[in-house]
Formats: C-alpha cells, sequence, structure tokens
C-alpha cells in the first residue's frame, strides 16, 4: 500500500466507515421520488429519456418549481426553448409562482463556468443534453462526439459541486437512447418515459439506479395541468375492463417493488393469406412464439391457421415471465371462447414443458389483488419441500397449477 500523499499515491480506507447516509432531496412528486428510490441524491445525475412530446421537460418543469418552492435553489438551464416560452409553460401549469432560475444556453463554454461558480444548488436540469455544444470539438451538437464531452464534463461539475443534475434526453425511432447511450455508465440513474403520445397514460420506469432499485416504476396522467400522479395504478390500468369477454385475463404483476394489476387480451382470427400473423403490444413477442408453440406441443391447441394478437391494456409494457400464465389464459380463453372468472388473477412462469414455475413476491401480488376486491388466483404450485405457502388474504381463494394441462381443466377447455 502506497503511503497518503507519496507522489500523489492512493489513499485506501475501511469499508466500515462512519460517514452519515446522504439526505436525498425529495421533490413531493411521490411517483417521481418513487422511481429514483426517494429522491435526487446530492452530487449524482440523472437520465431521463423519452419520445419528443411524451412529457420530459414538462415532469423536469413540475419537478424542478416544487423543488424551489421548498426553499431549494433549483437552475433550469434550456436549449430549446427561451425564457419567456419556459414561463408561459409554467403559467399554463400553474408553477408561475416558483422561484424557479431560468436560463437558455447551448454552450458549454457558457454552462461549465456558470456552474463551477454555483454555490448550494440542489438541481440542475440541462434541457436538452443533444442541444449543447463543446467548442473544442468540430462535430455537430447531438453527434456522439459532442454529447459524451459534455454530459462528462457536467457530471464532474455535479460530483464536484454537490447539485443534483438531471439531463433530458431525446430517443431514437426503435425507442433508445439517441447519443446519450454513450452517458448510461457516466450517470447513477437512468429513467425512460413510456407511452404513446395519444394516450394518456405515462410511464417513468427506472432501468439504472445505484442509489434504488431498478425497475421501479412511476405513473402519471397526462392532464392540461401538466402531469399528474396515478397513486392507484392498478385501478385505473382495470377501469374501462369488461369481464365477461372471452380472451382476457387479469395479470398480478410486478414492477420494480410496487404490485400491479393489469389486463391481459388476446384475440385469434383465421388467417386467409397462408402467413399467420402475430402482434403484439406492451409484451415480447419472441416469449409469444415460445408461449403459443407450448400450447401446440403440450395442450393439443391449434394456432397455426390463425392471426394472434395480444395487447397489455394500459401501455404498460411487461418484461417478467411471471406474465406467461396470465397471457396463457387469455389465448385458451380465445381459442375456447370461454371467459375466465371475472374475479380472478393469474401469475407464473411457463417452462418449454408446459411446467408452471414460482415466481417472486406471491403475498404482494395477492395483497393487491384483494384490495381492487378480486377473490381468487391462479397461481403455481408450491414445491413439497421447504417452501412456505403462500398467505392468502381473508376470503381469498387459490387455484395452484402444475402444467397448463390443469389450466386447460379449471378453464373447462378440453384440448
Amino acid at each position: 500500500m502506497l503511503p497518503a500523499g507519496n507522489g500523489g499515491g492512493l489513499v485506501f480506507v475501511d469499508l466500515a466507515g462512519e460517514d452519515a447516509p446522504v439526505a436525498r432531496v425529495a421533490t413531493g412528486i411521490a411517483e417521481l421520488d418513487r422511481t429514483l428510490g426517494g429522491g435526487f441524491v446530492p452530487a449524482s445525475a440523472v437520465l431521463i429519456g423519452g419520445d419528443p412530446g411524451i412529457g420530459k421537460s414538462t415532469l423536469m418543469l413540475q419537478a424542478a418549481a416544487a423543488l424551489a418552492r421548498q426553499g431549494k435553489r433549483v437552475l433550469y438551464i434550456s436549449g430549446e426553448e427561451s425564457p419567456a416560452q419556459i414561463r408561459m409553460r409554467a403559467r399554463r401549469l400553474g408553477l408561475q409562482d416558483s422561484p424557479l432560475q431560468l436560463a437558455a444556453a447551448t454552450a458549454l463554454a457558457e454552462i461549465a463556468p456558470t456552474l463551477a461558480a454555483t454555490s448550494e444548488a440542489a438541481l440542475v436540469v440541462i434541457d436538452s443534453i443533444q442541444t449543447l455544444r463543446h467548442d473544442a470539438l468540430d462535430s455537430p451538437p447531438g453527434s456522439l462526439t459532442q454529447v459524451r464531452a459534455c454530459g462528462m464534463e457536467l457530471v464532474k461539475l455535479a460530483k464536484n459541486g454537490g447539485f443534483a443534475l438531471t439531463l433530458v434526453s431525446h430517443v431514437t425511432k426503435d425507442g433508445t437512447l439517441a447519443g446519450p447511450r454513450a452517458l448510461e455508465h457516466m450517470v447513477d440513474a437512468v429513467l425512460y418515459f413510456e407511452g404513446d403520445r395519444g394516450h394518456q397514460f405515462r410511464i417513468l420506469r427506472g432501468v439504472k439506479n445505484r442509489f434504488g432499485a431498478t425497475d421501479e416504476i412511476g405513473v402519471f396522467e397526462m392532464t392540461e395541468r401538466g402531469l399528474a400522479e396515478v397513486a392507484n395504478p392498478s385501478a385505473l390500468f382495470l377501469a374501462e375492463r369488461r369481464g365477461n369477454i372471452a380472451g382476457s385475463a387479469v395479470f398480478a404483476g410486478l414492477e420494480g417493488t410496487r404490485p400491479v394489476l393489469m389486463e391481459v387480451q388476446a384475440l385469434l382470427a383465421p388467417d386467409s393469406g397462408g402467413s399467420p400473423r402475430r402482434s403484439v403490444l406492451g409484451w415480447e413477442p419472441g416469449r409469444l412464439a415460445m408461449l403459443l408453440a407450448v400450447l401446440e406441443a403440450r395442450c393439443g391447441l391449434k394456432f397455426s391457421g390463425q392471426d394472434v394478437f395480444l395487447n397489455i391494456a394500459g401501455g404498460l409494457k411487461v418484461n417478467e415471465p411471471a406474465a406467461d400464465l396470465a397471457v396463457a389464459a387469455a389465448l385458451i380463453s380465445a381459442a375456447s371462447g370461454t371467459p375466465t372468472d371475472a374475479g380472478a388473477v393469474f401469475f407464473g412462469e411457463v417452462g418449454l414443458s408446459g411446467e408452471i414455475r414460482q415466481v417472486a413476491h406471491v403475498e404482494a401480488r395477492l395483497k393487491e389483488a384483494a384490495k381492487l376486491g378480486f377473490r381468487s388466483a391462479f397461481l403455481p404450485r408450491r414445491l413439497a419441500r421447504g417452501n412456505r405457502a403462500a398467505a392468502p388474504p381473508e376470503g381469498f381463494a387459490l387455484t395452484e397449477i402444475g402444467h397448463l394441462s390443469d389450466l386447460l381443466a379449471k378453464l373447462g377447455v378440453r384440448s
């Protein structure tokens, strides 16, 4: 080990230190704070991406204004709008009384010295990272070289200055961060805004977070007064559900630490062109293909001559394998014309032999289902050795499924 101060050598410290936990800066917007893990962490950098018009700037303006109203010093630097345009949007959102400090700039040579001399700032918002330019580089703003250089300099300023930094970014047509993809390893958290501009719901999803849970989500509704928090997403996603329709099943999912119920919809239509379609919204197309193959090979159902359409209602994108059982139930219901139990939820992973595998956080899923009035659940069969049985809410019935053929029998469908 090199001695302290010897030619600039490293000074090592023990893992067990006495540093006090860093106090987070909570905005008061619960869904945003939840996705961040409790609020902004001082001296951290957050990258937030989404399609143009999805609500990134609106959310950050609301968060910045909320912090400024708490007496925090907040700086909002825009490369896309003038202060007059931001004030106009603030009036529409009812934020005009916030002591938020605004500036319009695209040159890093102007921004960097200002931030270096800034004291006691709690949050700095850069909207957006693609508009900034580094004078030492010949490439245009938004290029990979410019974005990497500007982002690296800004992150360094945040670490040295102790303020939380938020970099707003646009996404490409395939939904990935444009340019700032190279910044993901530099920042402490990456948030994606999901949703359709024609749909009022917005999902803020954390895909990286050094200070909190990944895959945590916040749910918002776009209104005339900006983004409104949705405290109970399950009720929202199921609000327009009709329980007596074949091809529908309710999935008790988990997004980060939050249980969320959502409706899985399946529709089958005769194929007349000789090449059946497989159209999926909100789920993995490859997983649907696998599940259709398992239903055909293990349960005797036929989908080869039919177009298959699958939708996760509400605009949410589901990634966890626990949705397999709900999708299977919706497909079986659509194929047989028999509606599933309107008071039941489904969750469980399906294997290639048709077996139903265990998933995590069973009790949290059941509790959320009971809270919304559901009376029963179809779930994986508990293993004989060592597994503690899930404790269902009072009056809640559990139907354990070991194989997809068991599900067909429970739904009253003959293969």
